[in-house]
């Protein structure tokens, strides 16, 4: 993960020591950057599962203009590889997001939204669970919910709330 995922472990660290989980998110990381990580951060440590969070930094072009097929070509890679490994992946939605304050001039919300849909298609295609945090998080203009967030992408501990109550159920 990302910043979001770092965040989550900082606020909420009982949340991951209840459950097991080790995270091993890097602030501002793009899927790019995340696949060249992969194999020391996720395969050297034989989990049985990984959860694959990301995408919001590659849609705020953190290291430059990325298509949403190439985003989707990341994470495939990373599924391909935790698979070949004998670990079982899980694919999470990029969460809601309206404006990047670091990238004022991006409007993101339909991207975030297409490429939630690619995840989702090909999650659906090969059988790999797929946790949905942007439906239940989502404002209806496709920005995050203003009483999960205080920038508009980091979720607060309330934020952060609504994903403890979605994933635990598709990890177990």
């Amino acid at each position: 993960g990302n910043s979001i995922t770092e965040g989550w472990i900082r606020l909420r660290p009982g949340f991951f020591a209840e459950n097991g989980y080790v995270s091993r998110a890097i602030s501002g990381q793009t899927t790019s950057q995340m696949l060249v990580r992969f194999r020391a951060d996720v395969v050297e440590l034989h989990p049985r599962i990984v959860v694959i969070c990301a995408g919001t930094n590659d849609i705020a072009r953190n290291t430059g203009r990325i298509s949403l097929e190439h985003i989707l070509d990341n994470l495939q890679s990373m599924v391909e590889l935790a698979r070949a490994n004998g670990i079982r992946p899980i694919l999470c939605s990029v969460p809601p997001a309206g404006a990047f304050g670091w990238r004022p001039e991006l409007k993101p919300a339909q991207d975030i939204v297409r490429l939630n849909g690619m995840i989702r298609a090909y999650a659906d295609a090969e059988g790999i669970p797929y946790v949905d945090y942007h439906t239940p998080m989502a404002a209806a203009d496709g920005s995050m919910n203003a009483d999960y967030t205080k920038d508009g992408v980091h979720p607060t501990e309330a934020g952060y709330a609504v994903m403890e109550r979605i994933l635990p159920p598709v990890v177990k």
